[in-house]
This record gives structure tokens, C-alpha cells and sequence, in this order.
């Protein structure tokens, strides 16, 4: 089993279009982090300034913590389908290659190579996510220094101190990590119908786009229908930042979410292995 995923996991890192999204981060973090020397400042004071004459802000709050998850907020509805470039392609890439037979003809049954390429999958998501975090907030730290952190919340303004923000951060990014893996098993799922990849990318991320919009669309019966929609549980993320984490209802969405992976996987799986291989 441990052979079988090895040789998945270099296949896939063997792949351009696996360094896409590596390049997109690599490229579009610095040039954030440049437009930002320049506005940083206007930045805070937007943020503070109906405060301003009844609070006394000390410190340094524009620095790297803050640009770093400025940039978890806004590069994160783009992450899912950098995900979709490559778990689109975990089973259309085979059709399309020509081969599906070769490697189902090998003493390892559907099963195993099925359990190969989701744990492929996952580690490809989690190394994608942690190459953002290593870039984003070794990056602005590096540039823009510590301090604590400035926090848009529901409630109002919140300063998070700086000795929580590294366990708040680790927390964030395996909590994303998780999300993006099931947006990747929804793309597994897709991949399994068609011959190209093409289709599972551009219908995967289709349904998230519809799901999102669905989700938040300001009416009575959409916003009962929200429950049912993973995209409503994809930013369980931010609970990571709440002035006061509730830890309850961070489980409650990591339940969720494992529900819509294993239903996502498991009709993937059954896909999988009644799928008639001709070539």
C-alpha cells in the first residue's frame, strides 16, 4: 500500500499543472504584500477611525500577522480551484493518458489504488495550504514585523495579542487544509465520470460558485437550505480568529464537513469500481 501511494505521490508531483498553484502563491503573495507598504497605514485607519477619539491605538497593528491573514481572506476563494487542477485529474488524467488498464491490471485491487490516490489527493492539499502558509506568513512577518492583530468581526473591532496569534494561525491553516480536501474529493468525484480533466476542473468548481451564491442569497428559503450546503462550512477557518473560540462549533463543522467527504468519496468509489475500462 505504501509503494502504491509513493508512486501516486510522484506521479502527481511529477506534474506541470500540480506547480500552478505553487507559482500562483509564490507570485501573488509578494506582489500583495508590495501594493500593501504602500497603503498599510490608510489600511488601520480606515478600520479605526470611528475609534480614534475614544481609544488610544498603541503599537505596531499593521505588521505581519495582519497582511498575512488579509491574505488567508483573499487568495482563499481562489485556492479551490488550484485544488481542482489537480484533483480533477486524479482519475480523468488516467482515461486521458491511456493508463487506466496498466495500472488496473497489476496485483493491486481498485480498492487500494482508489485509498492511493485520495490519500495522494490530501497530502497534495495540505502541501499547497502550507505553502501558503509558510510564504504568506514568513513573508510578512519577515517584512512588516510582530505585534497584535487587528480583527473585522461581527461583533466590531477586536485586537487579537500577539502571544496567541502562532497557535491561531497553525489552527487556521489545518482547518482550511481540511475544507480544501473536501472541494478536492468533490473533484475525485467528477473525475471518475469523464475522460478529461477539463470537465471534473470547470464542473467542480461550477457547483462551488452555485453553492456559494445559494448560500447567500438573502432570502428566506435559501437560507434554509444553507445547512445542506458544504460551501457553508468551507470557512470554518475564520473560527479560528473569533475573539472567544468555540470549540464546539469548530467540531460541529469538521463533522460536517467529513460527512460531505465521505459522501463525496464514497460515490466516487462506487463510480470507481464499476467503471468499465476499455483503454
Amino acid at each position: 500500500m505504501l509503494t502504491i501511494v509513493r508512486y501516486e505521490l510522484i506521479k502527481t508531483y511529477r506534474k506541470l499543472r500540480t506547480y500552478i498553484g505553487f507559482g500562483l502563491i509564490g507570485l501573488l503573495v509578494p506582489l500583495i504584500y508590495w501594493g500593501m507598504s504602500f497603503a498599510g497605514d490608510d489600511m488601520i485607519n480606515g478600520m479605526t477611525r470611528g475609534l480614534q477619539q475614544n481609544f488610544l491605538f498603541v503599537g505596531t497593528l499593521f505588521n505581519g500577522w495582519f497582511v498575512s491573514n488579509l491574505v488567508l481572506n483573499s487568495l482563499f476563494v481562489h485556492v479551490p480551484f488550484l485544488i481542482l487542477l489537480v484533483a480533477g485529474d486524479v482519475f480523468a488524467g488516467e482515461a486521458t493518458s491511456g493508463t487506466y488498464r496498466m495500472i488496473l491490471t497489476r496485483p493491486a485491487s481498485r480498492n487500494r489504488i482508489f485509498l492511493a490516490k485520495t490519500l495522494g489527493s490530501v497530502v497534495y492539499v495540505y502541501s499547497l495550504v502550507l505553502f501558503l502558509a509558510v510564504v504568506s506568513v514568513g513573508l510578512g512577518l519577515l517584512l512588516f514585523g510582530h505585534g497584535d492583530m487587528l480583527m473585522l468581526q461581527e461583533s466590531g473591532l477586536a485586537i487579537l495579542p500577539a502571544d496567541e496569534l502562532w497557535w491561531r494561525f497553525v489552527l487556521a491553516y489545518a482547518l482550511a487544509g481540511w475544507a480544501m480536501s473536501i472541494v478536492a474529493s468533490l473533484g475525485m468525484l467528477f473525475s471518475t465520470f469523464v475522460e478529461n480533466a477539463i470537465g471534473p476542473i470547470v464542473g467542480s468548481f461550477a457547483i462551488i460558485i452555485l453553492f456559494f451564491i445559494l448560500g447567500n442569497l438573502p432570502f428566506e428559503f435559501f437560507e434554509n437550505l444553507r445547512p445542506y450546503l458544504f460551501t457553508t462550512y468551507t470557512d470554518v477557518w475564520r473560527k479560528a480568529f473569533d475573539m472567544e473560540i468555540q470549540a464546539a462549533g469548530i467540531l460541529e463543522d469538521i463533522a460536517i464537513l467529513g460527512v460531505f467527504f465521505v459522501l463525496f468519496l464514497s460515490a466516487a468509489w462506487t463510480i470507481f469500481r464499476r467503471k468499465d475500462i476499455l483503454s
